[in-house]
């Protein structure tokens, strides 16, 4: 496996994206971005980075894990051009990677997830595409995978993340609407797959229910599954990033990649 540390940003070496890459070169594989959570103030890279990553190669998916802009540097649209650095990245060495360039998604947790929203649905704002410095289009991914991720500001926010990206503890309707998922679902906006849990404490479940309405709205494909219960953060919801907890071992969730890895499939 082809396993480096790629720095993203020559004015910033905590953004970065690790690779996950198998040495085979004999057929062109899917390629998936992985964006850990982290409420946009950390990366949760242990347990929804590198993880997840391998459990995607495993499938054989070759990926990739990126490494954002978080805390005082989170006001958006930063962290949405670092993914949108990624992306490009990954498509423009879509020979040395072994992978085809149309067929590159993204996979978001919590916070992350946002974020993988965020380029799934906002990959054409203009103010991120020219924070990346990069071609108009290069950042949009095939689809986008969600799990348990923030997605509405409203009345289900996580107000830390979007706190964060907005850059005030006291945001306005307005700027909130700006980075609410729901509200910039159309015709751009990429197939999606959503995994959540109807328990979800930290995250409520309404966060994806809302967006997936939005997207029947405009019948953009999507395909969603909520697992009656389990804590935020399940991960891949197994012994391997449980870590002890054993609300986050759940058998019942435990093929949740495989599951995205059949649905990518189908897009």
């Amino acid at each position: 496996m082809k396993n480096e540390v790629i720095r993203l940003r020559k004015d910033d070496p905590d953004i970065t994206l690790t690779t996950y890459v198998q040495d085979e070169d004999w057929r062109m594989r899917d390629a998936i971005l992985v964006i850990p959570g982290g409420g946009y103030g950390m990366v949760c890279s242990d347990r929804e980075g590198e993880p997840i990553a391998l459990a995607f190669a495993a499938r054989g998916v070759n990926a990739f894990v990126l490494n954002y802009s978080v805390g005082d540097k989170a006001v958006f649209p930063r962290p949405l051009a670092d993914a949108s650095l990624a992306m490009a990245h990954i498509k423009a060495h879509a020979v040395e990677y072994h992978i085809n360039p149309d067929r590159v998604f993204c996979v978001g947790f919590s916070a992350g997830g946002h974020l993988a929203a965020s380029l799934g649905t906002l990959w054409h704002m203009q103010s991120a595409v020219d924070m990346a410095g990069i071609e108009y289009g290069k950042n949009k991914p095939a689809g986008m995978v969600l799990c348990y991720a923030v997605l509405s500001a409203g009345e289900m926010a996580h107000k830390g993340s979007f706190h964060r990206i907005l850059g005030t503890d006291k945001p306005t309707k307005d700027q909130l609407d700006l980075y609410s998922i729901e509200k910039h679902i159309d015709d751009r906006t990429v197939p999606a797959f959503f995994m959540h849990t109807a328990d979800d404490a930290v995250v409520p479940v309404q966060n994806a229910l809302l967006t997936a309405s939005a997207m029947a709205d405009k019948h953009i494909p999507f395909e969603l599954h909520i697992y009656p219960h389990c804590p935020h953060g399940v991960a891949l919801g197994d012994d391997q990033t449980s870590r002890g907890n054993p609300g986050w071992d759940n058998e019942a969730i435990s093929d949740w990649v495989g599951d995205a890895v059949r649905w990518m499939k189908t897009v």
